[in-house]
Parts: C-alpha cells; sequence; structure tokens
C-alpha cells in the first residue's frame, strides 16, 4: 500500500506538471480524443442523455459524498468511531486537494459551439473521478475491514465500484466537459488519498491499539494492524 500510495502521488503530480506547462503531446491527444468522442455524442441524443444521466445523477460527486456520509454513520452507530472518522476526514480533504488544484492549475474546459452538457469551475483534476475513486475505495476498504467475512457479494459490489470509477470517467469526456487527463489526474489523486487513508489508519492502530467489547468483536475481520 505503501508503494500504491508513493507511485500514484507521483504520477499525479508529474501529470499535473505536465498540464500546467501546457506539453503539447499531453494537449495533442486530449483534442484528439474529446472531438472524436464529441461528434458521436451529437450524432446520437439518446445515448448521450443516458450518459447524462449516469454522470449528473447515479455517478454524481453529491450521490457519492451521501454514500461516504451514511457510511460513517452507520460505523459510528456500531461504535467503530476510529474508521468513521478517517472515512469522514479522508472524504472531506479530498474534496479540499481537488478544489484547491482546481483553482491552482485554472485548467479551461473543452468549449463547443454545440455542447451536450455543461459544468463550472475549471477542469483539472476532474471532481467526478477523483469523488468516486475516493468514495469507493474508501467504501469496499471499509467492508474489507468490517464485514467482508459476513456478507457473501463483496465480489459483486468491487466490481460495482470498478465499474462506478471508470464508468464516470468515460461519462465526462464523452460528454464534453473533461479532458481525458483531468480524469486521469482525479483518479490518481483519489487512489493516492485512499492509499494514505489506510496507511495511516494502519499506523493509528499499531499506535494506539484498542480495547474493549466492540474492538474484540472485529478483531478478527479488521486487517488495519497488517502491511
Amino acid at each position: 500500500m505503501r508503494s500504491s500510495a508513493v507511485i500514484s502521488g507521483a504520477l499525479a503530480v508529474l501529470l499535473l506538471v505536465l498540464v500546467a506547462v501546457g506539453w503539447t503531446p499531453l494537449l495533442s491527444f486530449d483534442r484528439s480524443v474529446v472531438e472524436t468522442l464529441h461528434r458521436d455524442a451529437v450524432a446520437d441524443p439518446g445515448l448521450t442523455q443516458a450518459h447524462r444521466i449516469l454522470s449528473d445523477w447515479v455517478w454524481d460527486p453529491w450521490t457519492m459524498r451521501a454514500l461516504a456520509a451514511g457510511t460513517v454513520v452507520l460505523l459510528w452507530w456500531e461504535r467503530e468511531r476510529r474508521l468513521a472518522l478517517w472515512v469522514a476526514v479522508t472524504s472531506l480533504l479530498a474534496v479540499g486537494l481537488q478544489q484547491g488544484l482546481k483553482t491552482l492549475v485554472g485548467r479551461d474546459r473543452p468549449q463547443w459551439t454545440d455542447p451536450v452538457d455543461s459544468a463550472r469551475f475549471a477542469a483539472f483534476p476532474s471532481g467526478h473521478a477523483m469523488t468516486a475513486m475516493v468514495t469507493c475505495g474508501l467504501l469496499l476498504w471499509v467492508l474489507s475491514l468490517r464485514w467482508r467475512d459476513e456478507w457473501r457479494g463483496w465480489g459483486t459490489l468491487a466490481g460495482v465500484a470498478l465499474v462506478s470509477v471508470l464508468g464516470v470517467g468515460w461519462t465526462r469526456v464523452y460528454l464534453g466537459v473533461h479532458w481525458p487527463s483531468d480524469v486521469l489526474g482525479g483518479w490518481l489523486l483519489g487512489w493516492c488519498c485512499v492509499s494514505v487513508a489506510v496507511l495511516t489508519y494502519r499506523w493509528s492502530e499499531r499506535r494506539f491499539p484498542r480495547t474493549g467489547p466492540a474492538d474484540a468483536d472485529s478483531k478478527g475481520s479488521r486487517m488495519g494492524g497488517t502491511e
């Protein structure tokens, strides 16, 4: 997990620099992809509307944040207070990082004379992609710690999470509101946030071990104290 955090963070920083300096090969690739997809989106209104529903409702950042908030409430109710705080703080820090980078980079979104969707604020990184990665990553992590041995549908949920993360990135580019590198940046930053959350949680479990009935009951299914 440490290597995952370092690699994803380093790649995110590299991509940010390339976007900020306007590296021509990257910008050319971004432009070619969005122009091709935009032509398809304009030519097929029905498919475009389906993409808008998925992007603006099913996989919207507020939908993802609601899932994270529900997870925090459930963990708190089950007296998993430390884990609840980790999910809440990681989600909030990810939002702050995302908005801070948008302001810092100030990248323009694709511009069209015939747009099929609209979005506000700067482009890099994609908030939809980053929020989906953070939320789905945290939910799978929590499930692996707390309920994986008790729920046989874990594999199905992992598949849904993967489809959601990849799918929301695709919809943002298809709808012409993000460049491909915006989405990649959101994924990398989101995964880095999840990796750091897991690492710091494991460190806290080793540094400040807990005792009590709730801890004893969940000890067998928690992986937070191992590498």
